[in-house]
């Protein structure tokens, strides 16, 4: 097998950790540089088990600073691209829109351009090169209350400044391809969960929430359902459609797993309950209805056939059997949550690396 030098980018954060430790361990021949801002979501913790592995390297950069991205391209002779980072939550991107512009659409554009200078700067050009982006179902709108579902062709329509910002990241991306010729691939995945998932988000957050006896905050009615994809699944997917994808082309990554919002808590509830010992129903009172998040879409689902078509993935896991491992890895992670809930991993990252 040859030898690759691949950038991971966002990889200290929630699924950007797990493709790192698949490929680490997967591909000790190839040289994994895992690059991540560290910003609140990124935590090296999520990474202690692989840290001191030959055939990986950390490197605490912004995306958006062009000029160390490029040196980095030459340092490290980078042959492919696995663009996980940006800022991901829906909820930000409402308050703080131009962050979430910079990050995912600047940033995006910075590592195009970066890799694009690199590698024409090389004698064998683009050959055996590869610019891989990871993209949202988020950016094709909503579904209604059916049976449709997102493919490759449908139209992007976005509701969100986070999904917006993603939206363009993935033009940008395809545009690198049309215009220069840089082998890139795009895939939009459904909503990830599993371990090391930053507690802010739905199902972490109400995990720690049922475990502490706080409330359980629940948009408008709780009818919004979204389709699940276990984070190890997302992660294979990856691994797959890296070697074995179609340059130039699009996949969408789904885990054939739609939930109701106010369903898929009660399983949570459930769940966390047995296995603290509490009493069946013990936490439902925590549930708490709150106004509904401006834009909130009603429905995403994807057509994933495609991707087990043509490349022969699908999950692998059942949704009950990944919510009871993702329950368990919390409840046994209580350090790393209060870790991250005192934001004492920024203070360090801070002092170890300087604050950027």
């Amino acid at each position: 097998m040859s030898q690759r030098n691949i950038i991971i980018t966002g990889g200290a954060g929630f699924i950007g950790s797990h493709v790192v430790r698949l490929f680490v361990n997967n591909y000790p021949h190839y040289n994994i540089i895992n690059v991540d801002k560290l910003t609140y979501a990124g935590n090296l913790a999520n990474l202690k088990d692989i840290e001191d592995r030959p055939n990986y390297k950390f490197k605490r950069l912004d995306i958006c600073d062009f000029e160390d991205l490029y040196q980095l391209f030459q340092d490290e002779n980078i042959d492919g691209v696995i663009h996980l980072a940006a800022e991901s939550h829906v909820d930000r991107s409402i308050k703080d829109p131009f962050t979430f512009a910079k990050t995912n659409v600047m940033g995006t554009l910075s590592l195009l351009q970066a890799a694009k200078l690199y590698w024409e700067s090389r004698p064998e050009g683009y050959e055996g090169k590869l610019f891989y982006h990871i993209s949202t179902d988020e950016v094709y709108g909503a579904l209604g209350f059916d049976d449709t579902l997102f493919t490759e062709e449908t139209k992007y329509d976005p509701h969100s400044p986070y999904s917006a910002s993603k939206a363009s990241s993935d033009h940008f991306v395809r545009a690198y391809h049309d215009t220069y010729g840089m082998p890139t691939i795009v895939t939009n995945c459904s909503n990830n969960y599993g371990p090391y998932q930053f507690p802010e988000k739905l199902i972490p957050l109400f995990i720690n929430n049922i475990r502490t006896r706080k409330p359980l905050p629940v948009y408008g009615n709780g009818e919004n359902i979204r389709d699940w994809l276990y984070v190890e699944d997302h992660a294979r997917a990856i691994e797959t459609i890296f070697h074995r994808g179609k340059i130039a082309d699009t996949y969408n990554i789904g885990g054939c797993n739609e939930w109701r919002n106010i369903d898929l808590i009660k399983v949570i509830i459930a769940t966390v309950d047995r296995l603290l010992g509490n009493p069946e129903g013990h936490s439902i009172d925590l549930i708490t209805y709150v106004t509904d998040r401006p834009g909130h879409d009603a429905r995403y689902a994807i057509d994933a056939s495609k991707l087990r078509r043509e490349l022969d993935w699908q999950p692998s896991l059942q949704f009950e059997e990944g919510i009871e491992r993702t329950v368990r890895w919390y409840l046994e992670n209580e350090e790393w949550m209060e870790n991250i809930i005192s934001k004492e991993y920024i203070k360090y990252y801070d002092e170890m690396y300087g604050n950027r």
